[in-house]
């Protein structure tokens, strides 16, 4: 899913066949190498689930969104199909889409993304029960599949999925480990939508 993240944000058509027998032969880093001059969307945030996932966009041409996810969903379903030898359809109806302005709703939009994985430590989060909040403040910096890390940890490859740049410059301060719990908690207890 990191890959595809990279390889469908772009106006360009992408196909299999572009990769040399699919994404088996291409590592992550060479996908994030990809041209992407022309993208789709800025992604602000994104955190991939075992069941789910978030994402934080901003479309960069007209219809964006829907083109990007749109390719991110089938590209996915393809990938997850052949991988594991079934047929049919991988996800529930179309995705779903709240627009997100600036201000302290977006802040809380991308706190609660970026909180979002708690629940894999520490299920009952959402309710305020948190046994070990320094531990799982360590987990959430150190998920892979969150762009959390991207913002309050060190470089790595995948920072180049986010537009990190288009996206401080909305936020007030920047996010905070220490903060951030508590912020995507009680936006959870508010808007149960997401």
């Amino acid at each position: 899913m990191l890959a595809l993240l990279c390889a469908c944000n772009s106006v360009k058509p992408i196909h299999v066949s572009n990769f040399e027998q699919g994404f088996r032969s291409k590592t992550l880093e060479d996908v994030l190498r990809l041209d992407r001059r022309s993208r789709l969307v800025d992604i602000g945030a994104y955190n991939l689930m075992p069941n789910h996932f978030h994402l934080l966009l901003r479309e960069s041409t007209a219809g964006g969104i829907t083109s990007f996810m749109r390719k991110f969903g089938t590209a996915y379903t393809m990938y997850f199909n052949i991988r594991y030898k079934r047929t049919g359809v991988l996800f529930e109806g179309t995705f779903k889409a709240k627009h997100v302005g600036t201000g302290s709703y977006f802040e809380r939009v991308f706190n609660y993304i970026h909180a979002n994985h708690a629940e894999l430590y520490e299920p009952e989060w959402k309710k305020g029960v948190i046994r070990n909040r320094t531990q799982v403040k360590k987990k959430l910096a150190q998920y892979r599949y969150s762009s959390l890390s991207d913002y309050c940890g060190s470089a790595r490859p995948e920072s180049l999925i986010v537009n990190k740049g288009a996206i401080l410059q909305l936020l007030e301060t920047p996010p905070r480990l220490d903060e951030l719990l508590d912020d995507a908690r009680t936006f959870a207890r508010y808007d149960d939508d997401l």
